[in-house]
């Protein structure tokens, strides 16, 4: 059994990609999953001043401990303006200050959705590129379009039946590849 942490890149108290992410963790069996929210792990904007005078937050530590104590990651990244979340890009800065491979060897699966028809897609190709310079070794990813649209809160469930094909495939080859 493989120890799987699920996050969102947003800081949205009504982030879509939060439920999306524990939506995916909802369709994962056999595994021991854990669902976080980055707000809970509060770090400033990152600035090499900051770094200097104050050094590494309890907050950042407990994260990476977090992040380190995984065997995988489900990540799903939000967009702003076609780019990563200023959010979660400070997010990365820290870690990466902290230990420039903290995601030495981990397996990631990345997501994303936003209410656009390309759910967006800029930031998790984006994400996508700049993982691996940190040590991931992203397995598979999936964008969700028109997320209001195409999954029901109420259900709790991807409403379009192709889309939910995808997804549940993406999500299992994830999964499989977890044990190799």
């Amino acid at each position: 059994m493989k120890k799987i942490l699920f996050l969102a890149g947003s800081n949205s108290s009504k982030s879509i990609n939060h439920k999306f992410v524990s939506f995916a963790a909802s369709q994962v069996a056999g595994q021991n999953v854990e669902i976080i929210k980055l707000t809970d792990y509060d770090l400033p904007m990152f600035g090499e001043d900051i770094e200097r005078e104050k050094g590494y937050s309890a907050n950042l530590k407990m994260l990476y401990n977090k992040i380190r104590e995984a065997d995988a990651l489900v990540i799903s990244v939000n967009e702003h303006n076609g780019m990563v979340s200023a959010y979660f890009k400070n997010t990365i800065d820290w870690l990466s200050r902290l230990d420039r491979n903290f995601l030495d060897g981990k397996k990631v699966m990345l997501m994303s959705t936003s209410n656009g028809r390309r759910g967006a897609a800029s930031a998790l190709e984006y994400t996508k590129s700049i993982l691996p310079r940190f040590g991931a070794i992203v397995v598979e990813s999936f964008s969700f379009p028109s997320y209001s649209h195409n999954f029901s809160e109420e259900n709790q469930s991807i409403s379009d039946e192709i889309l939910l094909l995808g997804f549940t495939d993406v999500l299992q080859n994830f999964v499989h590849q977890l044990e190799q």
